[in-house]
This record gives C-alpha cells, structure tokens and sequence, in this order.
C-alpha cells in the first residue's frame, strides 16, 4: 500500500444495531450458510438494475459498456471468493451509509423480538433484509472495492472489515465502476472454493437473475482440475416472469420471490399472469408468509417493481397498488409504458390505473381462494396481515364487498382472539329472527370479551364479534352492513333484538322503565353533566350499569383511541344504563344519605368496566371505603 494510500485511510464504528446484527448472523444462520451468495448476487443485480434506470435518463452513466453482468471467482491458494458487478457502484458516503448503518424503520423492535433461539432469530434477520451482513456467515474478513458510475472517474472506494466492531475506509484508483465483494473465507470453508459447489449454489438461489452471471469454466486434464481462460454463464439469465408458467417450477417461484422481496422465507401464495387488451403487462405477485418490520409505515417504499418491457424502471412504484396491500410483492412488467416514466407520470396515468385496478382485483381474488380452499394458510396471512387489509373497507369502496368478505373477527362462540369468523359464516348461524350481525369493541380482546354490554347477548345465546384491533372502529364506519345484514354496536343507542323479544317481554321492560323513572331521574340529576340521560336497560343480566354512546355520538372506545393518538375527539356524554334487577340499584331506591356518592361510584364503575379512565381516581377510592366502612357499621 503506498503512503498516500495509507494517509486518507480512516478506521470507524459500526452502528449499535450493525454490531448486534454481527453478533447474531452466524449463530442464527450457520445452518443456511448458502443463503450468503443468494444475498450478494441479489445485491449485485439489484445494482445493475439501478443502473439500467439511471442510464435511461443519463447514457454517459454506462461508460461505453451497457452490458451488465454479474462475476463471480475464487481463489483457492488465497482462500478468497469474490462477487463483483458492473452496476451503478457506490460513493464513499454511500459505502458509509449502506455498510456501516442500517437505515430502516422498526430497527429498535426488530432488535428487542431477538431472542436467542436459533430458529427464530433466523426467521426475524430474514424478515428484516440485512442480505449484505450474510457474508460474515462464512467469512472472516470482508473487501469492499466500489466506484459509483459517472463520479470521479478513476476514484474508487476500499471498506474493509473483519465483523468486529469497526471498518476501515479509503479512496483509491479504481477503472471499472461498479462493485467488487471478496470474501476471506473462514478455514471451515473449504467446499466454496470449488466451482462445481458454487455452480449448484448459483442455480439453486440465483437461476432467475436477470443479467448473467458469469464465472470461468473448468476442465479436468491428467485428473487435475484446471481453470481455463473461458468464461460461462451459469444462470439462466432471462425475465423468470416473462418465461410461461408450465416452463417455471414452484422452487423457482419461491427463489425469484427472496429476490423480489429481500426475504429469507418462502411466501404464502403467488399469483402469475400475462394481461393483454387495452392494456398489456404481466405481473407475478407474491403475499409474504409473514410482515416486514416497516407494514405500519405508511409512508415506507417497498412492494412491487417496475419494468417496461423487462427493463427496470423503479423499484417501489406504489402506484401500482393501493396502501392497504403493500404487503404484496413481486413485479409487474408493462409492454406499453414509455421507458422514461417517472413516478410523477405514474400519478396521473391511465394506463397505470387500469394495472393498479388489474393487480388489486388479482390480489383479492388470490386471497379469497386461498380463504376458501386453504382456511389454514389464510389464517396465518391473517393473523399476519388482516389489521392491513381492513384499512381497505375505508379505502377502496369498488373493492368493499371483496374485501368485507375477506374479513375475519374473533367472537363470543371462541376462547380465543386466534378463533375467527368470516361475516358470511356469522349469518349462517345467526338465531331465527335475528336481523343484526352485533359486535362490541374494546382496547382488547379480553376487555371485549367480558364487556357487560355482552350480558343479554350470553343469555340469549346470540353470538357477538369481539373487534379489539385499532383499525376495526375506523373501519366499521364505512362498513354498515354486510349481505343486506345491518352491522350493529351492541354499545351504541337503544337495544333493539327484534324479533329476539316477544310481545311480553317489551311490555315487561316498559312497566319497569316507568316504574323505575323516578330513580333515573334523580341520578340524572345527581351527575347532572356527566350523562346525557340515565334510563333502565335489559342488556344487562349481572352489572349494575353500563355506559352507552348515542346513535349518532362517537363510541367511547373510539373516543380514547383518538385521545391516545393525541388528537381531539368530539365533546359527548354517554348514556347510563341501570340494571332494575341489580341489588346496588335497588338499594338506591330507598338511599338518602349518600345517593350522590352511590350515583357517582355507579357511573364511575361503569367507566372501568368498558375500559376507560377516572378523571379523579383518589375520589374514587375514597368514596368506595367510605361506603364499605358504613355498610360494615
């Protein structure tokens, strides 16, 4: 190395997160060592790509050569394997940003879900998309040589590390653009120093990759084997998505899809498709076995790649596919767009609205299959994704009765939030008479389930949804009714069971509401602003009271789901609920003494039980031991 070299080289920290992920890589890895070449050919292409974009808009960036290509080599008497591309390269702020941070959304949860189980820990790393670190699988040092394409023409870039908790970095003359990766590999590594073992390795994780990957070939002379001069592609190297489906095997479905999706795991489905008419594309798209750390991001660029007649225009084009299915991956290639589309133009194209609309109604149909004929898959794309998929009721009107049907909720008939139902399947069981599909929502799924507004619904043994997600108030606001079937809140205005009641028991309810109508007024005037009105209700069967919002006022669950997120909800008063058959209330009846204090624990316990917050929790407590104290006495 010469003085000048030497002089501008500088030695920094990794991240805090890049030196955990170390740590972790060959422990949680080990046994799928492979997967470290699959992840640097990925980068590799996904490099070329980036030049092929950046070249439509700007040609002196291929620097006399447009032919991209992937190399890789090994060097049995150094013990080095080497990865090299002739993409878009690296700056020196790039190589620092890329290789020494990871920049992504939801880091501090992915690092806090590692536990230490091998198998788990596998699955998280996958998920999160770390492909480069991989290398640090089978190698004890890493070279980095890269110059971007188009910048200081000659001035490249060295990092270096041994996947401790530092690298080093420095600038030297460099010719070719683009990247070269050499790994030093550890002295277990021997079998990945020999072609036939990375040939096998290539075809088996790389065979889809567009652009050819090349490495030399080798003849066996006098029973040596030598390395010639001669160079042969490996790979296939052609679109795997223009190839035909009979032509294509499942393997290579799912290998084309950790490539597309940055994933170590095979997904759940896919679906593949040539559209023609009006509009000719092909899409492949794939619904991941589980969510990226980022799904919540709604701001997060990730899903579906672009082509224009194989050639890569963006990755990301979330025009493609509307919010509440960006889980969705894979690619969509178009025989129509102009190779120069940007994402401006993507906003308002027509074309792009016919594909979008294409590979939603594709997606959709994808999942309602798989919820038909695989209930056992669609469970877990549920319990993985269903949260995501009801912002599309909100979303997507043309898409709602698509959608409604694809919808799942825990009920009173299961034990558990895992035991779900379609609302097509909670009206073949509906009771005879029963007009209603009836839910309550709560901040949980335990809160929903012993929620006093339940109590009539058990005794009458009529199945209610538990909705505990976020997103379920939100999206049950646009989803009313379902199959001509009114959707409706067990805790919102009067209830009403239809044809559930006979004759006698209305009559019996009405006597009771006049009878007890001297009470309720007395506690309404007791809490005087605290309730728009105190009345005597029959939902209940073991509570004393419930609180209940107006038809037309916002729920209380949603109410403090809106404080939570610090934002205003509309000023309302609930309605109180009495029990006429409870032993408190009936004790009010002939209360004088302290009937202000008994109305106030009243409605104050009503508050707790459907999951809110006292404004004054000592007052509370204090009216409580008060009232134990004198019935004691």
């Amino acid at each position: 190395m010469t003085d000048s070299a030497t002089a501008n080289r500088e030695t920094l920290g990794f991240q805090t997160e890049v030196k955990q992920l170390l740590q972790l890589m060959i422990h949680s890895l080990y046994s799928n060592r492979e997967i470290f070449l699959r992840e640097l050919v990925s980068n590799a292409s996904d490099a070329c790509d980036k030049l092929r974009f950046e070249g439509l808009h700007n040609a002196a960036l291929f620097e006399n050569e447009s032919d991209l290509n992937i190399r890789i080599a090994y060097d049995k008497a150094a013990r080095t394997l080497t990865i090299a591309d002739n993409g878009i390269g690296m700056s020196r702020d790039e190589v620092i940003n890329n290789l020494g941070t990871i920049a992504k959304s939801g880091t501090r949860e992915f690092f806090s879900k590692l536990s230490g189980d091998q198998q788990k820990d596998a699955n998280l790393i996958g998920q999160f998309g770390v492909g480069f670190y991989s290398a640090f699988i089978v190698a004890d040092k890493v070279t980095v040589t890269t110059r971007r394409a188009g910048e200081n023409a000659d001035q490249g870039v060295r990092w270096e590390s041994d996947g401790g908790g530092e690298f080093s970095i420095e600038m030297l003359d460099r010719a070719a653009r683009g990247t070269e990766i050499t790994l030093h590999l550890r002295e277990d590594q021997d079998d990945l120093l020999d072609g036939h073992r990375l040939r096998g390795i290539v075809r088996k994780y790389s065979n889809h990759i567009v652009q050819p990957i090349v490495m030399f070939k080798e003849e066996w002379k006098d029973g040596k084997q030598e390395i010639t001069s001669e160079e042969e592609t490996v790979n296939q190297a052609s679109a795997l998505w223009a190839r035909s489906k009979n032509d294509i095997t499942d393997e290579q479905y799912k290998e084309f899809y950790k490539h597309v999706g940055h994933d170590f795991d095979d997904p759940l489905a896919w679906s593949h498709a040539r559209v023609e008419g009006r509009q000719e594309y092909t899409q492949l798209l794939y619904v991941p076995a589980r969510a990226p750390f980022d799904l919540w991001d709604r701001n997060a660029r990730h899903g579906i790649k672009l082509y224009v007649r194989r050639v890569f225009i963006m990755d990301d084009a979330e025009q493609l596919m509307p919010q509440y299915l960006r889980f969705v991956r894979g690619v969509v290639d178009s025989a129509d767009l102009p190779l120069n589309v940007s994402r401006e133009i993507l906003q308002e194209s027509k074309d792009i609205e016919a594909i979008r609309k294409g590979c939603t109604g594709k997606v959709l149909g994808l999942l309602s299959d798989m919820a038909e004929n695989d209930k056992e898959k669609y469970a877990q794309f549920w319990a993985a994704f269903g949260k995501v998929l009801k912002e599309g009721i909100g979303e997507d009107f043309g898409n709602k009765d698509k959608i409604a049907g694809l919808l799942r909720f825990a009920s009173t008939n299961a034990d558990t939030p895992e035991e779900t139902v379609s609302l097509a399947d909670y009206i073949g069981r509906m009771k005879d008479g029963q007009e209603k599909i009836y839910y309550v929502t709560a901040d949980t799924f335990n809160a929903a389930k012993n929620s006093p507004h339940l109590e009539v619904f058990r005794k009458k043994g009529i199945e209610v949804l538990l909705l505990s997600d976020r997103v379920d108030e939100w999206a049950l606001s646009y989803l009313t009714e379902f199959d001509g079937k009114q959707l409706a809140s067990v805790a919102k205005g009067g209830l009403d069971l239809g044809k559930l009641e006979d004759e006698k028991e209305k009559e019996a309810q009405q006597k009771e509401a006049d009878e007890f109508k001297p009470l309720t007024d007395r506690i309404k005037t007791s809490l005087a602003e605290r309730v728009k009105e105190v009345r005597v209700t029959h939902r209940l069967t073991e509570s004393p009271a419930c609180l209940v919002a107006d038809e037309r006022d916002m729920s209380g669950n949603l109410a403090r789901l809106l404080k939570a997120a610090g934002q205003n909800a509309p000023a309302s008063q609930p309605i109180l609920e009495i029990n006429p058959q409870h032993p408190v209330v009936l004790r009010l009846r002939s209360e004088e003494k302290r009937f202000d204090d008994w109305a106030a624990v009243l409605f104050d316990q009503a508050l707790l039980a459907e999951g809110g917050q006292l404004d004054d929790p000592a007052t509370f407590v204090k009216r409580i031991n008060q009232l134990m104290m004198e019935m004691g006495s």
